[in-house]
């Protein structure tokens, strides 16, 4: 046999190698041949060409992998049960850019399953080796290993520690600094999901300066880059009063409420939702946001969306409302006790209802002037029946009920409250026929306050 027809026996060997994991990673697009390739023993057969002495061949095989993996949990713990994550962990070391992406690649779809399947990422290793990418020299390896390390630390604080640990942060401050629009987004994602376990967890981001980068974003043209800037600010600012005021430092106000008139659902979400985080911490955060037409923006951006888009601005409208007499009437002049109770009223969703019955129940709660501007839209006979309705969940019920008594207990103004003598029930009732007491009677409503210290339901 001559030495052609030799090695023509190994280039056929290469060529089937070659077609098989090609052939391999095609089919794993498809959902429907998922079963089918997992029963006929796939994953141990891409294994070993993980370590093929043909890069591209190894590059597939990981690529083939990582959309199996991806598929779901049972198909990411065969990976694990396999032992491929520490060729894997190895390979990306050692290998060209190519298999560093695919590896990278297979590590997120392992990872973002379920804390376990992220934890056994973490034991073996790969958060070091991760890291390392994010230094890498070209921006699709940093982008792969931005996006696996976001999927492990959005799981819990323990796996986001092991990934800030690692050394993450800095570099993925630097990452949203690259000009790639795709590493910035996945960048920003990943401290977003760092971010949000934790008070700590935030500040690492913070001292990191992280901050100052993401509000320069805000108003980037990119719509999926601004989602997760919003997102990451959004994740700082919830956990105290100090992250906020730190985001507020930044001076995203007004750029931010560009945000909420933009053409993307989800940056008038995420810009809502930033909003609302900031404003729930003090009346002086609540009153910069007043001061800079949040309060209008807001409400504007509410009857221009459906669904869960309205939600975090529903629930920014309450959190203002509940600071203090003067910041519910700020809502009021806005003219957002009209477009809560479109909420009310349209809404399919019981949590969007409850939310903009809870949103009510704050701005009514101050003053009889505060409760007479919800009672006059009518909003009270829509809150009793969604409270007496069997249809509406539970937390609607408590929600509506909350809100009935906390508007009640204050409303001087009759005809609102008449039709509540003929269909509220006795619960209701009583706080209805106190107030028509404080009214028509007020020397006996006097006379029971001195003797009781406080309003007496038995007249």
């Amino acid at each position: 046999m001559s030495q052609r027809q030799v090695l023509q026996v190994f280039e056929q060997y290469q060529k089937a190698r070659t077609q098989f994991v090609q052939m391999v990673a095609e089919l794993a697009t498809r959902p429907q041949n998922i079963e089918t390739l997992q029963n006929a023993g796939v994953m141990s057969l891409l294994r070993p060409l993980l370590l093929d002495v043909v890069p591209t061949i190894q590059q597939t095989a990981a690529l083939a992998l990582g959309r199996l993996a991806n598929y779901n949990d049972d198909l990411a713990e065969a990976v694990v049960k396999g032992d491929i994550l520490p060729q894997l962990v190895y390979s990306l070391a050692e290998q060209n850019r190519f298999y560093k992406k695919a590896a990278a690649f297979v590590l997120r779809a392992v990872g973002k399953h379920s804390p376990q399947l992220a934890q056994a990422i973490v034991d073996c290793g790969a958060l070091d080796t991760l890291v390392i990418c994010l230094e890498d020299f070209d921006p699709g390896v940093k982008e792969a290993a931005a996006w696996a390390l976001g999927y492990i630390a959005r799981h819990n604080a323990e796996l986001s520690q092991a990934v800030v640990d690692a050394g993450a942060v800095p570099l993925l401050v630097l990452c949203i600094q690259e000009p790639e629009i795709a590493l910035k987004r996945i960048a920003a994602s990943a401290l977003s999901d760092i971010s949000k376990h934790s008070p700590e967890l935030a500040q690492t981001v913070v001292d990191a300066g992280a901050i100052a980068h993401l509000a320069q974003m805000i108003l980037n043209p990119d719509a999926k880059l601004k989602r997760q800037v919003l997102s990451a600010l959004s994740q700082i600012a919830k956990h105290s009063v100090d992250l906020a005021e730190m985001v507020v430092e930044a001076e995203i106000f007004p750029v931010v409420l560009t945000c909420l008139k933009d053409k993307d659902e989800y940056v008038k979400k995420n810009a809502s939702t930033l909003i609302r985080e900031i404003a729930k911490h003090t009346p002086e955060l609540s009153q910069l946001i007043v001061n800079a037409g949040g309060v209008a923006a807001v409400i504007d951006c509410i009857g221009s969306c459906r669904g869960n888009i309205r939600l975090p601005g529903i629930m920014m409208l309450g959190y203002v409302a509940a600071h203090s007499e003067n910041l519910a009437m700020a809502v009021i002049i806005s003219k957002g006790v009209p477009q809560l109770s479109v909420c009310l009223s349209e809404e399919p969703e019981d949590h969007i209802k409850a939310a903009a019955a809870w949103a009510l129940g704050q701005i009514g709660r101050h003053t009889p002037e505060h409760a007479r501007a919800v009672a006059v839209t009518n909003t009270l006979p829509v809150l009793l029946s969604l409270y007496m309705s069997t249809e509406s969940s539970e937390d609607l019920q408590v929600k509506s009920k909350k809100a009935i008594k906390n508007i009640l207990q204050k409303c001087t103004y009759l005809p609102a409250l008449e039709p509540f003598l003929y269909d509220a029930p006795p619960n209701i009732l009583k706080h209805v026929v106190g107030q028509f007491s404080k009214v028509l009677f007020p020397w006996i409503f006097r006379y029971t306050s001195a003797e009781s210290g406080q309003l007496s339901t038995t007249y």
